[in-house]
């Protein structure tokens, strides 16, 4: 969670009223519970994985890791944009001030702590899941992360109890507003996103390194299903009171305000107006909080996929964190010229939607006939049906190439977005099986012709796996998978 949360959750209450709220909290708290599920079956098919690219190597090979890595790399960028974006708005919202000082020391501050300070090999400490015997000089990386999430996580619980109880007991709620707002009617947009933000939060889910990077360090199966579950309820208990902000907005008259504003993400903001300052004062803090330990988790989690996912562990781990840290300008550029937090998410999110379930079809042994041809031409060809959908349905292909960056966002009225997240994963399975015929055809006429027997349907042989936990302890090298799956 970052302070994204305060515009984006009261935004959708003002639109989709009480039915947008739960939809909202539970399609963005529940789909945390595909780590419990899927981290141990991955782990057990790739003993020696800490990420789902690396998964993805040995059962596609590389060119499909590259895909994956690359589109991982990309969603933390936008994340790391849309982040930056909401803590400049926020201090702007809320003091008045410019936000973009406080966006360079938040970026100086995290970046020191993450990147610059002297960190264990963070492969190695995952994969063996040693997270907890690294020494307290090793104060890098995603340990220091880890740290920092813990405290940065107390203090949130604290600030949102205390905010909670003061909006509760100094905010005048008028009846008659109820009634006429309509927000606990259901509408058109509640019903779409009941599809919507499960299938977009879920699938993107499995971009963010920084979860399967806590995932996989989990010590026992166990131990993760309780982290989990505890966090699920926590972000579902927090979501759901930054969500009724919304709608306290409105049925209080602090949105849409004298003059009126059309624009519900800012309905948070013209609520707290209405309280003391000091109420203000602990939502800042509380925003800061988020917002840096969000942001701290992306840049851990791009460091650790840019040196495992794109240059397998050869390349100085130093010069990776030196290219985070030049990554932060455009970020910091972007983030001041982002138009819509939400629509950065939307892009990250159909992305994904065309992409992950091609991608998954590979965690069944029915599918072993699978190869990452068929998941790089579905995931291209999921997002090329967007375009394809959204020319027909709008009847022009600029707007069709509109909706593939979600320019009008979840609520425009129409179908437009819903079509969009529908397209994306079936459009990426049908693409996915197109590609599939075509490469068995292929590899069925180059059979002929060689005069070698067809074997592309054969049932791959198990390749017994290198003892990697003992040459590591003798090592304490970083072990990477040696086993590559097959792309066409």
């Amino acid at each position: 969670m970052g302070s994204g949360i305060l515009f984006s959750y009261p935004q959708l209450a003002t639109l989709a009223g009480l039915q947008g709220v739960i939809v909202y909290a539970i399609s963005s708290a529940c789909p945390l519970m595909i780590f419990a599920f899927l981290a141990p079956i991955i782990r057990r098919k790739c003993p020696e994985g800490f990420v789902l690219t690396e998964w993805t190597r040995q059962r596609y090979g590389i060119v499909t890791a590259l895909y994956l890595g690359g589109l991982t790399l990309l969603t933390l960028f936008l994340y790391m944009v849309a982040e930056l974006s909401a803590i400049g708005q926020v201090v702007g919202a809320l003091t008045g001030l410019d936000g973009l000082p406080v966006v360079i020391v938040e970026c100086i501050v995290t970046t020191a702590y993450t990147c610059m300070l002297p960190a264990p090999d963070e492969v190695f400490a995952v994969r063996y899941r040693f997270v907890d015997n690294i020494t307290p000089l090793a104060l890098g990386g995603f340990k220091i992360s880890f740290v920092t999430d813990n405290i940065q996580g107390a203090m949130i619980c604290c600030l949102i109890l205390i905010a909670t109880i003061t909006i509760g007991a100094k905010t005048d709620i008028r009846p008659e507003l109820i009634a006429d707002s309509g927000l606990l009617n259901s509408s058109l947009i509640g019903w779409q996103i009941i599809y919507i933000l499960p299938v977009a939060i879920l699938t993107n889910d499995f971009f963010l390194a920084n979860y399967w990077l806590r995932a996989f360090a989990s010590k026992t199966d166990k131990d993760l299903w309780i982290g989990i579950s505890a966090a699920m309820i926590v972000i579902l208990v927090v979501l759901t009171l930054v969500g009724f902000t919304g709608l306290i907005a409105v049925w209080s008259g602090a949105f849409p305000g004298d003059p009126p504003m059309e624009d519900g993400s800012v309905a948070f903001f013209l609520l707290l107006e209405k309280l003391p300052n000091w109420v203000v004062g602990i939502v800042l803090v509380m925003s800061v909080c988020l917002s840096t330990a969000a942001f701290d988790s992306l840049q851990s989690a791009m460091v650790s996929s840019a040196s495992n996912d794109i240059f397998r562990n050869r390349l100085n781990i130093w010069w990776i964190r030196g290219a985070v840290v030049l990554v932060i300008i455009p970020v910091v550029v972007l983030a001041l010229k982002a138009p819509s937090i939400l629509q950065i998410y939307l892009i990250s999110d159909l992305l994904s939607a065309a992409t992950i379930p091609v991608l998954m079809l590979g965690l069944s042994e029915r599918f072993y006939w699978w190869r990452g041809f068929e998941v790089l031409v579905g995931g291209l060809g999921g997002i090329l049906t967007v375009f394809i959908f959204g020319t027909v349905y709008y009847g022009d292909a600029r707007l069709g190439g509109e909706l593939i960056l979600l320019e009008q966002g979840l609520y425009t009225g129409d179908w437009g977005a819903f079509g969009a997240f529908i397209a994306a994963p079936l459009g990426g399975l049908l693409w996915g099986f197109v590609a599939l015929a075509l490469r068995l055809a292929v590899q069925l006429v180059l059979s002929r012709v060689r005069g070698t027997r067809f074997d592309a349907l054969d049932y791959p042989f198990l390749v017994p796996q290198e003892d990697s936990d003992a040459l590591a302890a003798e090592t304490n090298d970083a072990i990477t998978t040696k086993i590559t799956g097959k792309f066409f």
